[in-house]
């Protein structure tokens, strides 16, 4: 599914960072943004560990009640996966970090989507904060508030977003439903990840 291209790159931040978790997952439901806006190939998910071992997790503004998610964001065509990476932790919260571990590439099928069906991943990578202060540099991320949790808490808040209302929103152009069981498994691939290593 991912152009060769990419799997070389995926390939080089291995030798760097670690061999990643990679697994294929099939979606139901219509289609949803961010998988279906033609923008981008793909997102990366920044697991941001604080000092103290809690990861940082976001709600933005327009988001269901309790919604809250480990951060993402899109990776444009032609951009290295790498300079996605260190622009949207910069953009979404302002600080310092030092990329740890490579944990996860997950490849979703969306029947819905057509032709497009298998045109969409995520890159997860752990990440510590080493400095600055935690604030969103773009008001477009609309990010409503932080909160910290710890690893163990990832697979219950994977359950909060399987189970958001199935409402269909103009901002996702889909159900709510259907982008809560999307988010829910970066959680629970992340988790898996870091439960090996810990």
């Amino acid at each position: 599914m991912l152009s060769a291209e990419t799997e070389a790159e995926i390939a080089a931040l291995a030798l760097r960072y670690g061999t990643p978790n990679r697994s294929v997952v099939a979606l139901t439901g219509a289609p949803f943004d961010p998988v279906s806006m033609p923008d981008r190939y793909g997102e990366v998910c920044m697991v941001v560990r604080q000092p103290d071992g809690t990861l940082i997790t976001a709600i933005k503004t327009f988001y269901p009640t309790g919604a809250f998610r480990l951060l993402t964001g899109g990776i444009h065509h032609g951009e290295a996966i790498a300079d996605a990476l260190l622009r949207e932790v910069a953009e979404e919260t302002g600080l310092d970090v030092l990329v740890r571990r490579f944990l996860a590439v997950i490849e979703y099928e969306l029947p819905a989507l057509g032709p497009r069906a298998t045109n969409f991943a995520t890159f997860a990578f752990l990440l510590d904060a080493v400095g600055g202060e935690l604030a969103p540099q773009d008001p477009n991320e609309r990010i409503g508030a932080f909160r910290f949790l710890a690893v163990d808490e990832l697979p219950a808040l994977a359950d909060t977003l399987e189970h958001v209302p199935d409402v269909i929103a103009p901002e996702i152009g889909g159900s709510w439903r259907d982008w809560g069981r999307f988010r829910a498994v970066v959680h629970r691939e992340v988790f898996a990840a870091l439960r090996v290593s810990s």
